[in-house]
C-alpha cells in the first residue's frame, strides 16, 4: 500500500464501521485489494499496485475502478453493492469520507453476506450440491444471454492479448524456469492458431460480451439459498469483454482443479441446456487451460510477500501450471449410451461417466427426458401430459438425440446418451451415429430388479422424468428384443453401480488405446 495506509484504513473503520469493535473488524488482503469486514458491512479498497494486467497506481485510477466495479456488479448482485465512497483530505485537515479537497482513495461499500455461503468455502467443506450447481448454471446462462454482444469480430485477437499478459506475468516471476515457460507459451500459441477461425466466428456471431471476467468459486455466494455472482473483473474492459464460454471456463476449471469433476461437467451441461452453445466446445479445454495459467502466474506473483504461506502458494501455483498443460492434451471423442427401463439409474450413471469421456470437462450428456421437454418448449422439471408421449413424439426425441450427438461428436467432443433405448431401432440408431461420426461406441444396459425400479420411480420429486409406476409396469411387459450392450447390475448403492460402469468404460478405453497404438506401429513399419 501507500504511505497513507494506516490513516486510510483508520478513516474507513471510523466512518463505515462505527459501533463495531476494532477486534471484530476482519481484514482480508489479496494481491490487488484489501477487504474489511465488520457487522453488516464489507468495504473493498484497491491496493496501489501496477502489474501487467492491472494499474491501480493513482487515486484517480482506483476511483474509476471502484465506480466501474459498482456498475458492473449491480448487473448480478444489486442486493450486495451499495455505493462508492471517496476518501478525501481538505487543506489543513485529516482524512474524511466523501468530504471536500484532494482525492486520496476510494472504496466500494457492500452489504456483508454470510461467509459460509461462499462457494469456495462450501467446496472445501464438501457441501456443494447438484441442485445448487444446476441453479448456478442457469444463473450464469441467463446473465450471459442478457449482455449485448460486442461488435468487434476479433475473438482470436482477444485471446492472443490474454496470452501476451500471461507471458509477461510468467517472465516477471522466478517460480518457473525460462525454458519451461517457453515450451508452455509455445503450446498455448499453437493451440490458439488452431482455434483462431472458430474464435473469430464466435465473435462475429455475438458470443463475445462484457462478461463477469473472474468467475471462480470465491466470487460466487448464496443469498437466501440462491447463487449470486459478485466481484467481477472491473479494472480492464478488454479482459472483461470476452467469449461467454471463456467466462464460464474459470468456474469449470476451478471445480476441475478441486477434484469436483462431476460438478464441472454438470454445470457445463445445464449451461448448454439453456444456451445451446455447443458450437464453442472445441475451444473449451483451451479456455480452461488459459484460466489455469492465469491462476499459476497470479500465485507465483504472490510469493514475494507470502510469508509463512509461501510453501503452500508455491505448490498451488505449480499444480495450476501442470493442470494447464494437462487440459491441452488431446483426448478422443467417444459415444457412450446408457440404457435401461425407467428407475434403473441411467441418469446417475451417465453423470458419473461423463467427466471421463472426451476433452475436459467431459461429455455432453443428452437425456431423452430433457430433449422431450425442450421439444415441447417447457423446463426440464415441468410435467408433460400423456399426449407428449405418443410414438411420433418419441421418434422425434430419439431422432433429435442422434442428430445432436453427431453434431457434438464431429466437433471432437464426447457424448453420453441417456434414454431407455428399449426399442432395438433406437439402439441401432445411436450406434450408427457413432460410426457416422467416426468415433468409438459403447452401449451399457442397466439391469435392476423390477421392485427396486418401482420403488425409485415412486420416490422421485422434481425430476426431468415423468415416468410413473404404471409406465414402469408397461415397460416391463414389453419385449426389448436382443440387447447386445454390456449388462451392468444396477441394483445396490448408486456409487457402486456408477463405479462398475466406470470400470467397464475404462476397460474399453484402454482396449481402444492399445488398438490405436498397434495400428500406428503397423503404419510406421509399412511407411
Amino acid at each position: 500500500m501507500h504511505e497513507a495506509d494506516d490513516t486510510v484504513l483508520e478513516c474507513i473503520r471510523s466512518s463505515l464501521f462505527a459501533g463495531v469493535p476494532a477486534e471484530r473488524i476482519e481484514t482480508v488482503t489479496t494481491h490487488i485489494s484489501i477487504v474489511l469486514l465488520g457487522g453488516e458491512t464489507a468495504v473493498k479498497l484497491k491496493r496501489p499496485v501496477k502489474r501487467p494486467y492491472v494499474d491501480f497506481s493513482t487515486s484517480a485510477l482506483r476511483l474509476a475502478a471502484c465506480e466501474r466495479e459498482l456498475d458492473l456488479n449491480r448487473r448480478t448482485a444489486p442486493q450486495l453493492y451499495r455505493a462508492v465512497r471517496r476518501i478525501t483530505r481538505a487543506p489543513g485537515r485529516g482524512l474524511a469520507l466523501d468530504g471536500g479537497g484532494e482525492l486520496v482513495d476510494a472504496v466500494v461499500e457492500m452489504r456483508r453476506f454470510d461467509a459460509d455461503g461462499l462457494l469456495d468455502r462450501r467446496a472445501m467443506e464438501g457441501t456443494l450440491t447438484g441442485p445448487l450447481m444446476d441453479r448456478l448454471a442457469r444463473t450464469i446462462a441467463a446473465f450471459h444471454e442478457t449482455i449485448p454482444p460486442d461488435p468487434a469480430p476479433d475473438g482470436a485477437m482477444r485471446m492472443a492479448a490474454v496470452l501476451d499478459i500471461n507471458e509477461a506475468a510468467f517472465a516477471a516471476t522466478e517460480l518457473f524456469g525460462g525454458e519451461e515457460t517457453d515450451r508452455f507459451n509455445r503450446r498455448f500459441r499453437r493451440e490458439l492458431a488452431r482455434l483462431g477461425p472458430l474464435l473469430d466466428g464466435r465473435a462475429k456471431a455475438g458470443r463475445v460480451r462484457r462478461c463477469h471476467g473472474d468467475l471462480h468459486l470465491r466470487n460466487i455466494c448464496t443469498v437466501d439459498g440462491e447463487p449470486v455472482l459478485f466481484d467481477c473483473l472491473e479494472f480492464d474492459e478488454a479482459l472483461g469483454t470476452t467469449d461467454t464460454l471463456y467466462d464460464l471456463a474459470f468456474l469449470l476449471m476451478d471445480l476441475w482443479h478441486r477434484g469436483l469433476e462431476e460438478f464441472a461437467n454438470r454445470v457445463l451441461n445445464r449451461y448448454l441446456d439453456a444456451t445451446r452453445d455447443e458450437g464453442g466446445l472445441p475451444a473449451l479445454p483451451f479456455f480452461m487451460a488459459v484460466r489455469a495459467a492465469v491462476r499459476a502466474h497470479v500465485g507465483a506473483a504472490q510469493l514475494s510477500d507470502a510469508g509463512p504461506r509461501a510453501s503452500d502458494i508455491r505448490a498451488e501455483a505449480q499444480r495450476y501450471f501442470a493442470l494447464a498443460l494437462d487440459l491441452l492434451k488431446p483426448r478422443p471423442a467417444r459415444l457412450i449410451a446408457v440404457g435401461g427401463l425407467s428407475g434403473s439409474g441411467k441418469s446417475t450413471v451417465a453423470a458419473a461417466l461423463a467427466p471421463r469421456i472426451g476433452p475436459a470437462p467431459g461429455a455432453r450428456t443428452l437425456s431423452s427426458d430433457r430433449i422431450r421437454k425442450r421439444l415441447c418448449g417447457v423446463s426440464a422439471e415441468t410435467r408433460l401430459e400423456a399426449n407428449a408421449y405418443t410414438s411420433d413424439t418419441t421418434e422425434r426425441v430419439y431422432a433429435a438425440m442422434a442428430a445432436d450427438a453427431e453434431h457434438i461428436l464431429r466437433l471432437g467432443y464426447g457424448v453420453v446418451a441417456d434414454a431407455t433405448f428399449e426399442r432395438a431401432v433406437d439402439r441401432s440408431r445411436i450406434a450408427a451415429t457413432a460410426r457416422d461420426a467416426g468415433v468409438d461406441f459403447q452401449g451399457l444396459w442397466l439391469d435392476v430388479d423390477p421392485a427396486e425400479m418401482l420403488r425409485r420411480v415412486a420416490a422421485r420429486r422434481n425430476d426431468p422424468s415423468d415416468a410413473t409406476t404404471a409406465i414402469v409396469r408397461q415397460q416391463l411387459a414389453r419385449d426389448p428384443g436382443d440387447i447386445d450392450w454390456e449388462r451392468i447390475d444396477g441394483d445396490g448403492e448408486p456409487e457402486r453401480v456408477a463405479e462398475t460402469a466406470r470400470r467397464a468404460v475404462d476397460r474399453q478405453g484402454e482396449h481402444l488405446q492399445r488398438s490405436r497404438q498397434g495400428r500406428d506401429a503397423r503404419d510406421t513399419e509399412l511407411g
